[in-house]
């Protein structure tokens, strides 16, 4: 008889605790999703299509080369410079020994080296003829190093000559490098459905530490060899840490996440990251106000650094920057996050 309201109150008993549980986890998800937010969205599905694939890939490739030739170019003109300063120099040199040396023929013609050798026959006294011989041995001497470096210093404006030529043939080599290699990216990105010529951030101030080059101005191939400091518990390259950490440096403290996961793109080669416009997390909305301010001005400081952080590309709001080029268009996938509304996407070489 009195079984029955037990079996009944059981139930009721797990149906309130369950409204209860549903309550309290409704409540955590309120504090830790941003208002205006659906979910903490993913940082950027780059890889998800073979368009976004063929157009990394190509990226890669074309703007890889390009830095390299362009590190070539730079340094080629800083050794060119320093080449027709020493040759100024040697020219200098040059005619001043060609002078001297043209008073040592002059007087060879006129005979006065045999009036020096009469000189010491008609000393008056051993002392004085060792006097002459003396005189005569250092003047000797003196003409055969002001022809043995006349010699020298013409070879070495040879040399400075030729040296001078093959830079200008490097420099005009790399120039044509560096033409192909941007009309190739610029070709990818069409094909990605972008590449139209569009006004960006700009303005930022070079303040970055230089990654190391090699001696010929290029940059050095590197493997991700260091733990990702943003906790995703993957590996990145030390060009890629040290723009992380200069941009951390000129103020850029936003959310980051770098290596990642794929199959293709620089992410999961630990060469990228995605820099969020929001302070804590990427929001799966459009930045605007601040936000949006944050990202044109690391955007921009990403330019104006690209040089020494060895930057192959930079997408922003749709956007997408390289070297040589400048900002153009950016298809992505309408999202967000595909489109980089909400964050700054970097990578380098």
């Amino acid at each position: 008889m009195f079984s029955l309201p037990v079996r009944l109150e059981r139930p009721r008993r797990r149906q309130a605790l369950l409204a209860l549980l549903i309550t309290a986890l409704l409540s955590i998800a309120a504090a830790v999703i941003p208002a205006g937010s659906a979910m903490a969205a993913p940082s950027d599905p780059d890889g998800d299509s073979a368009q976004i694939k063929a157009l990394q890939a190509a990226l890669d490739v074309a703007l890889t080369d390009f830095n390299n030739a362009k590190g070539r170019v730079d340094a080629s003109i800083v050794r060119q410079a320093q080449l027709t300063a020493q040759q100024k120099q040697t020219e200098a040199r040059l005619k001043d020994l060609e002078a001297r040396v043209g008073s040592v023929a002059d007087a060879a013609y006129r005979g006065r080296r045999m009036n020096m050798a009469v000189a010491i026959l008609d000393s008056s006294s051993p002392d004085g003829m060792l006097h002459a011989a003396t005189t005569v041995q250092y003047l000797v001497d003196r003409d055969d190093r002001d022809l043995h470096d006349l010699h020298a210093t013409r070879k070495q404006l040879t040399d400075e000559q030729t040296a001078l030529a093959n830079e200008l043939k490097l420099q005009q080599q790399q120039l044509g490098i560096m033409d192909a290699k941007r009309k190739d990216a610029d070709a990818a990105l069409r094909k990605a459905g972008g590449g139209n010529p569009v006004s960006g951030p700009s303005g930022g101030k070079a303040t970055a530490n230089a990654a190391p080059r090699n001696p010929d101005g290029s940059f050095a191939s590197q493997s991700a060899t260091i733990k990702d400091p943003t906790g995703t518990g993957g590996m990145i390259t030390p060009r890629l840490l040290n723009a992380y950490n200069e941009a951390r440096k000129a103020g850029f403290t936003h959310y980051t996440k770098c290596w990642r996961s794929q199959s293709s793109g620089e992410h999961g080669k630990g060469r990228a990251c995605d820099f969020s416009a929001n302070a804590k997390t990427f929001v799966d909305a459009r930045a605007t106000g601040a936000d949006k301010t944050y990202g044109d001005n690391l955007a921009a400081w990403f330019i104006a650094n690209s040089s020494r952080l060895g930057v192959l590309y930079v997408i922003w709001y749709k956007r997408i920057w390289h070297p040589g080029r400048g900002w153009s268009s950016y298809s992505g996938d309408g999202t967000p996050a595909g489109d980089h509304y909400n964050h700054v996407h970097l990578s380098v070489q």
